[in-house]
């Protein structure tokens, strides 16, 4: 074997073994303020462990920080989310049951190592070169990301919206723009490393946006929200409307 599959392997073990770690508590006070923050501490963990264990660069410090910044900012807003909600209905029936419950985690373990597949190529291997067009991409994603995220936020804390859905600021051009943003995020990544893999490494590291693209538009994020959107207020004349005139993912001018 090979240093680099030894040391993918290892990183591996590390992303399953962080969220067998958070699990245990998670399941014991059966709480789900762990989860998002467990997340975010694995892609923090492991893109730090395997900048500390090879060759230190600028551009490698620069993908560090793109994920560290990218980490903090998510963990910190669900962990100040879930802190309100106290739980995640999401896991309503799955929390309860140590198989699935664990199976979640391992999951998230796995998924996590995925999409931190190119930045860890690039910052294990030969880093010289990368496309400045990803950096600029990334850091469009994490402000519309953090936009959306934060005027939903308070658009919920405000007590006047209570029961409605918000359809102000970005999210009157996007359904779901936090979900463009952090899969901007993730292909900006990609695309920024690219130049430093070898074609091999650049299939391998592929999985990456894809992994997050088909999780957000088809698995977890957006068909779930959907369908909780259609059941709360699918009979509203004014969810009806901007459901029709509004971009389901990627932020554009109302239809008429």
């Amino acid at each position: 074997m090979t240093q680099e599959i030894i040391t993918f392997l290892y990183l591996f073990i590390i992303s399953i073994m962080i969220n067998l770690i958070m699990f245990i508590p998670a399941f014991i006070f059966k709480t789900d303020k762990l989860t998002d923050l467990s997340y975010s501490i694995t892609f923090i963990v492991l893109i730090l462990f395997t900048s500390l264990i090879s060759e230190f660069s600028l551009l490698k410090l620069i993908v560090v920080l793109m994920i560290t910044i990218w980490a903090l900012r998510l963990g910190i807003f669900l962990f100040m989310r879930i802190r309100k909600m106290q739980k995640d209905k999401r896991f309503d029936g799955i929390r309860e049951s140590f198989l699935r419950f664990i199976k979640f985690w391992i999951l998230q373990g796995v998924v996590v190592f995925i999409i931190l597949i190119p930045a860890l190529f690039f910052i294990i291997g030969d880093a010289s070169k990368v496309w400045w067009l990803g950096l600029i991409i990334w850091v469009s994603g994490i402000l519309i990301e953090s936009t959306a995220d934060f005027q939903k936020y308070f658009f919920k804390k405000d007590k006047k919206n209570k029961d409605k859905f918000i359809s102000k600021g970005i999210w009157r051009y996007s359904r779901h723009p936090n979900y463009f943003g952090e899969i901007c995020c993730w292909v900006g990544l990609y695309i920024f490393v690219l130049p430093s893999l070898s074609w091999s490494q650049a299939m391998i590291a592929l999985l990456s946006p894809v992994t997050i693209i088909l999780l957000l538009i088809f698995i977890t994020g957006i068909p779930p929200l959907e369908k909780y959107a259609d059941k709360k207020w699918g009979k509203l004349k004014e969810y009806k409307e901007y459901k029709k005139k509004t971009s389901i993912l990627i932020p554009w001018f109302r239809r008429n």
